[in-house]
């Protein structure tokens, strides 16, 4: 990765204003292992060798072997208000479906939070305090594990900033380095803002973003795109990025792609579209991501192969920010977590497409729309720790 110091305009960015949201551990006992074994800041040139000698380092795709999936319990009135609790009943749901398949850690702010979380969620996810988080968004706030081509791991910070400073984050801003910290990993800091669920890869050399939540003056002000681009390539291993417009300033994320398009494996995207009928902001967005992506081609040259992914007629929640996104779903080891929403036929639907893209993956769908009423969803809660 390129020199830190070279672009002064980051520390900027970073802390130039207060702070303003939305071996394997096992599944017990994680707070036991005192993992406090350190962890090391990583010039990008000890990453990725200049001389080509070393292995790259790279970002895997979602859908390789995971040591654990990392999540953060909601415990903010000042963030979640009256709909606290049930988006606490949807991540407890969540994280016990996961844990049917890999082990959870569940990050909570205090001791109060650490039994609440743990008794909602029960023996078979591990509970901890010692990374206190301010909301549950662990996909934006966790590192994205990388990769480092020698049989290891490190963890990779994106500068996390509220989306923008959107949101207070003065916790969150530290749990990627505290992750890496618990784990004993190496420590990268990306040289972009940015967050895990506003970019895509396939493991395989292509990126996928809006242009929306990265070319912006809240996360890089004062970048262009190309320089955003080469950031983003470099902190993911990747060569090629696949660029969407996106919408800015809709929602607090500013439109990441991990609600409307996701891969599957390289070469194959999901794209979820609205009905026919709908013609407002986010159906467009979609559309335009359908068909950009549809004329795209990736790092190997293939041109991209797009299913579509049909959203529901209907849903049960009346909210206007309801997240209606069968593809905000979190792949583990033997499964795809995935969401429903009353529609039967639109579900099914989805299901099967989802059972066809993962083959020998059972795909689960819950009902978790206290969760996605507040803006996200199943892939959003969660990060995924690949096997080194």
């Amino acid at each position: 990765m390129s020199d830190p110091h070279a672009r002064p305009s980051l520390g900027e960015r970073l802390f130039g204003a207060a702070p303003s949201r939305r071996a394997l551990l096992g599944t017990a006992g994680l707070g036991a292992v005192g993992l406090a074994l350190g962890s090391q800041v990583l010039a990008g040139s000890t990453a990725f060798a200049a001389d080509g000698a070393a292995p790259r380092a790279r970002v895997p795709s979602d859908d390789v072997p995971h040591t654990r999936t990392w999540m953060s319990w909601p415990s903010r009135k000042s963030v979640w208000g009256r709909q606290l609790g049930g988006v606490q009943d949807d991540i407890a749901l969540i994280a016990r479906t996961i844990a049917r398949y890999e082990p959870v850690v569940m990050c909570a702010p205090d001791d109060y939070s650490v039994r609440e979380a743990q008794d909602a969620c029960g023996p078979s996810v591990s509970v901890i305090g010692s990374i206190p988080t301010d909301d549950l968004w662990m996909r934006d706030i966790a590192p994205v594990f990388r990769r480092d081509g020698r049989g290891g791991l490190q963890a990779v910070g994106l500068n996390f900033n509220g989306w923008g400073r959107k949101q207070v984050h003065t916790d969150d801003a530290h749990v990627a380095e505290n992750v890496a910290h618990l784990t004993g990993l190496p420590f990268v800091r990306a040289d972009f803002v940015g967050e895990g669920g506003g970019i895509e890869t396939d493991g395989d050399g292509t990126v996928m973003a809006t242009e929306s939540s990265l070319v912006n003056k809240n996360r890089n002000r004062g970048w262009s795109r190309d320089e955003v681009e080469a950031a983003v390539l470099d902190a993911y291993g990747a060569d090629r990025m696949i660029w969407v417009p996106g919408i800015k300033g809709k929602d607090i994320t500013d439109d990441h792609i991990d609600v409307t398009s996701r891969f599957v494996r390289p070469g194959v995207v999901l794209v979820q579209l609205p009905p026919d009928d709908r013609d407002d902001a986010w159906a467009r967005d979609a559309r335009e991501q359908f068909a950009v992506l549809s004329g795209a081609t990736d790092a190997r040259g293939r041109r991209l192969r797009v299913i579509r992914v049909d959203g529901p007629d209907t849903v049960r929640s009346r909210r206007s920010d309801f997240v209606d996104s069968y593809l905000n779903f979190h792949v583990v080891n033997g499964a795809v977590i995935a969401a429903q929403f009353g529609d039967a036929y639109k579900d099914a639907a989805a299901k099967r497409t989802l059972e066809a893209a993962f083959p020998g993956r059972e795909v689960i769908q819950l009902d978790v729309d206290r969760l996605m009423a507040g803006g996200g969803g199943i892939h959003c809660s969660t990060m995924q720790e690949p096997l080194p």
